[in-house]
């Protein structure tokens, strides 16, 4: 089976479960050598193993890394240049959830949330963009339907989204002069552990087979990928089929 993204070099953060799990999986099948990047050394190792045992010649380094901290960022970085010295697609999933009213909510968690979700792509992105070669490349930023629009009770978690999402478009306005693709992808209720724990705390049952399930948007990712160089996908904005919640 051909194998399209074969020699390419791939970052996957939130490697370690749901989402990105599932876009790891997705581009290790089409040939890309991984960086895996997760805080759970021990749930990498399992997604290295899974990749190398569906192909024992798959390249890929399980890269423990917490995002709200510059120096393990800076620590991926120099990990990414040692092995590869270059870099083709990066793929930002990882990244962290709270809610709460804004009358209640403390500005510890709205920080914890910023330095996760926004500084921590933000700063991997500055350490990556030299490693991609001129003409090429491509980032891809999962965010959230809440970076469309807010609702009550998620005025933090929304905040880091739509700052994220400012983020996206700045810099695809810099650097698509480099042939190098951005896309943002807004994502509603996906059957990942995240969502199981949160639907365990409220009132409702979790019913994953009424969501999104990770593997969708990973097809979705890898179409985006391997979209010919003539043309980018800028958005996409994805949702359950059924609206039963």
């Amino acid at each position: 089976m051909s194998k399209s993204l074969a020699n390419q070099i791939a970052v996957v953060t939130g490697a370690s479960s749901g989402i990105g799990r599932a876009i790891a999986l997705a581009l290790a099948a089409e040939g890309a050598a991984l960086f895996l990047v997760a805080r759970r050394e021990n749930a990498l190792s399992a997604v290295a193993q899974t990749i190398r045992a569906a192909d024992e010649q798959a390249r890929v380094w399980s890269c423990p890394t917490d995002l709200s901290q510059e120096t393990d960022i800076q620590r991926l970085g120099t990990a990414i240049e040692r092995e590869t010295g270059c870099l083709d697609i990066l793929v930002h999933c990882g990244g962290a959830y709270s809610s709460g009213r804004i009358s209640e909510a403390t500005t510890t968690s709205f920080d914890s949330l910023y330095q996760t979700n926004v500084r921590g792509p933000f700063l991997l992105t500055k350490i990556a963009l030299p490693l991609f070669p001129r003409g090429s490349g491509q980032i891809v930023f999962i965010n959230s339907s809440a970076g469309l629009s807010a609702r009550a009770g998620h005025g933090q978690f929304a905040a880091s989204q739509h700052a994220l999402r400012a983020v996206t478009d700045a810099l695809r306005e810099e650097i698509n002069s480099h042939g190098t693709r951005v896309l943002s992808m807004h994502l509603g209720r996906t059957a990942t552990p995240r969502m199981e724990r949160l639907y365990d705390q409220g009132a409702k049952p979790y019913r994953p087979e009424l969501l999104m399930q990770p593997e969708d948007v990973a097809a979705t990712v890898r179409a985006a990928l391997l979209l010919p160089r003539t043309a980018e996908i800028t958005e996409i904005h994805m949702r359950p089929l059924l609206k039963s919640y």
